[in-house]
């Protein structure tokens, strides 16, 4: 009898690769943020990437990250967190892990907080030091959300299309 192999992905790794699958799917010239949200059982129950709304295109909107509503992004963009919890049509979010290619700012982490989520992976935390990280950790700590770094394997995985 045929063994199983034993080089197959782990659970992180899967759905890390998820989020950072769909963050390929940002138009954002200088941040890319995926994120995929899975339920107790390890089902996938929704995916998300940063970019503007339905119905805003993206050729007429900013995408510079500073000035006025005319050249700034941050006044329309939703962030992938946010945008996996608003693509979520299944009912509830509670008990639900997230993960994130990059660390959730403070208004990321109250959505997170508000419909649920208990657990958050994260690949990046490169914005650590700002006023909204440093909120949204408190947030997050204050409310039980565990909160832990993907520990990358090293493994590459490759997609050919």
């Amino acid at each position: 009898m045929q063994s199983k192999r034993t080089d197959y992905i782990s659970w992180d790794e899967y759905f890390m690769g998820v989020a950072m699958l769909s963050a390929q799917r940002s138009k954002d010239p200088n941040t890319q943020v995926g994120a995929c949200i899975v339920s107790d059982k390890n089902k996938i129950l929704s995916m998300g990437y940063n970019g503007f709304p339905n119905g805003c295109s993206d050729d007429e909107f900013p995408w510079g990250r500073e000035g006025d509503v005319s050249t700034n992004k941050y006044f329309y963009s939703t962030h992938g967190e946010l945008n996996a919890i608003l693509n979520y049509r299944g009912g509830s979010l509670e008990g639900a892990r997230l993960y994130v290619t990059l660390f959730p700012c403070n208004e990321c982490a109250k959505a997170v907080i508000q419909c649920g989520i208990r657990s958050i992976v994260y690949a990046s935390d490169k914005y650590e030091n700002t006023p909204g990280v440093i909120a949204s950790k408190r947030m997050l700590r204050a409310a039980g959300v565990d909160v832990i770094p993907y520990q990358p394997t090293g493994r590459t995985i490759s997609i050919q299309l």
